[in-house]
């Protein structure tokens, strides 16, 4: 079976770690705060909007009765959940990443006999890049309405949230172009660490067949299944990674 590369000393969110992994890539913590660094991903015109959000008086909130809307965010808490676990079951549960299995009554058919192998799919990684596109698309629009909905919903809570409903707005407007050529660049990653596999598992199958002069039937599955079970440990930690601004704005929603 086809081993993954060794894994990094790298400590981190999983994102990096994985992504450290397999580009095969040493990357050192960077010793600068993250404050410094968040700076270099605005430009001048992103810095005049947040001095202007933060200098800003905190906008009034109210009802007709001047009242602030209440809540302790229980009910968007469990949308959270929801959205959250229906993206990681889509990433799960998807047909290229989870491929079919037999069924049990398959696994025992004709005693003396092995069970068929589900059929893999061509080794194309043009069908694994358009799953990854097609996810980080799914999880781009589905959390942003979260995170736009949230934002509302604590503008309505008092003045000091509502600023803080505005801070968040300009961040997510500032920093979209940067984190979608960042996480756009993941694909590419996977696939060059997709051909490495493939060339891995193919110069193990020649060295086999010359080993023992007859040819090998490895039906490409063991690479493949690595592979799979990398990119779906990818994007389960992306979601983790887009879901971070989420959690801060519930966090805020219910705070007393």
């Amino acid at each position: 079976m086809v081993q993954p590369p060794p894994r990094t000393a790298l400590t981190g969110p999983a994102l990096v770690r994985l992504l450290a992994r397999i580009g095969e890539t040493d990357v050192q913590a960077s010793p600068q705060p993250l404050a410094d660094r968040l700076s270099h991903w605005l430009g001048w015109t992103d810095a005049i909007a947040l001095s202007t959000v933060l200098s800003a008086p905190a906008p009034a909130v109210g009802g007709p009765a001047g009242t602030p809307a209440r809540s302790d965010g229980e009910d968007e808490a469990q949308r959270c959940l929801s959205l959250r676990s229906a993206l990681a079951k889509a990433i799960v549960t998807d047909g290229v990443l989870a491929p079919p299995r037999p069924s049990t009554r398959d696994a025992r058919h004709a005693r003396g006999q092995q069970a068929q192998e589900v059929p893999e799919m061509p080794a194309d990684y043009a069908v694994f890049r358009q799953c990854y596109l097609a996810l980080q698309q799914k999880m781009e629009a589905d959390i942003g309405d979260l995170r736009t909905r949230l934002r509302n919903r604590l503008a309505a809570q008092s003045s000091a949230m509502a600023k803080l409903a505005a801070l968040d707005a300009l961040m997510e407007r500032s920093l979209a172009v940067r984190e979608r050529t960042l996480l756009g660049a993941v694909p590419g990653l996977l696939g060059k660490y997709f051909e490495r596999l493939r060339k891995a598992a193919q110069a193990s199958e020649a060295q086999a067949e010359a080993e023992t002069e007859a040819p090998t039937n490895s039906n490409s599955g063991a690479w493949l299944t690595t592979f799979r079970k990398d990119m779906q440990s990818l994007l389960l930690a992306e979601l983790d990674v887009r879901f971070q601004p989420v959690e801060g704005l519930l966090a805020a929603l219910r705070a007393r």
